[in-house]
């Protein structure tokens, strides 16, 4: 059965509403977090296998976590909780990372706890505003940052150029960032792509369109990086191999119809 069709017949765990609308339901097999947006329609945040709650259920899920390929880290931030899917995968998959969760919502963070942890996953979780925390000076270096902020309205040109300043500021030659642009217009995510052009010349900026869906997908990876080298083999990554061959065909046919940035 098609996840969306699954999702068409849960029950209702949790319910909040007013500034923080969102609920949280499940069936046999799934269980999901969901916000309303502006014109009132729920949007599925994140959805959580419940046999195997480390399973990523959801395609830019996978998009996001490509790095995984060529590199072992150690220090992952990731700004934006949700229903934990990233995390639940990183905790499982890689071992002995430390992983950090920035999220704002105490609500978030509740639910979290209460319906998306089951196996007490080791992630340090940070109740601050991610534009707070990424301002703050005394931090440790990150090899990993990873931008999957639920946004309910779209931000302003300003904002926008100040956030990814933000974000590079927390990364030196040798990390990377993935960014998430859910629901992006082809102008926001021009000017994202733009802008990350201007302000980085240490950075790949390699960018991925999920199929039916509205997601974009953006990694900027270091340029020191032999890529097509360390897809050879899975000696520099924590996944499994079986799991390192499927995700490399993913990272290979993105690369083909997808996108990179050049910078001249």
């Amino acid at each position: 059965m098609q996840l969306s069709k699954h999702i068409a017949q849960g029950k209702l765990l949790y319910l909040s509403q007013g500034e923080e609308s969102l609920s949280v339901s499940e069936n046999q097999y799934f269980r999901w977090l969901a916000f309303n947006n502006d014109e009132g329609e729920q949007v599925i945040q994140s959805v959580m296998h419940k046999r195997k709650p480390w399973q990523l259920t959801l395609p830019h899920q996978t998009a996001m976590l490509l790095p995984l390929l060529f590199f072992k880290p150690q220090n992952i931030v990731e700004l934006g909780l949700g229903g934990g899917n990233l995390d639940r995968f990183l905790a499982h998959t890689c071992n002995k990372i430390s992983i950090k969760s920035i999220e704002y919502s105490a609500i978030v963070i509740e639910n979290f706890i209460r319906y998306f942890n089951p196996e007490d996953a080791k992630i340090e979780i940070v109740h601050l505003d991610s534009n707070d925390w990424l301002a703050q000076k005394e931090k440790m270096p990150l090899d990993w940052l990873i931008c999957d902020v639920y946004q309910q309205k779209a931000q302003n040109f300003d904002a926008t150029i100040k956030q990814l300043e933000c974000l590079l500021d927390n990364i030196d030659s040798d990390g990377c960032i993935s960014i998430n642009l859910p629901d992006a217009t082809d102008h926001e995510v021009n000017l994202c792509l733009t802008v990350l052009q201007q302000l980085s010349s240490e950075h790949n900026i390699i960018y991925f369109h999920i199929p039916n869906y509205l997601n974009i997908v953006i990694h900027l990876i270091p340029k020191h990086w032999q890529t097509f080298k360390l897809l050879k083999r899975n000696k520099n990554s924590h996944l499994p191999r079986g799991l390192f061959l499927q995700w490399r065909k993913f990272w290979l046919h993105g690369i083909e119809v997808g996108h990179q940035v050049d910078f001249k």
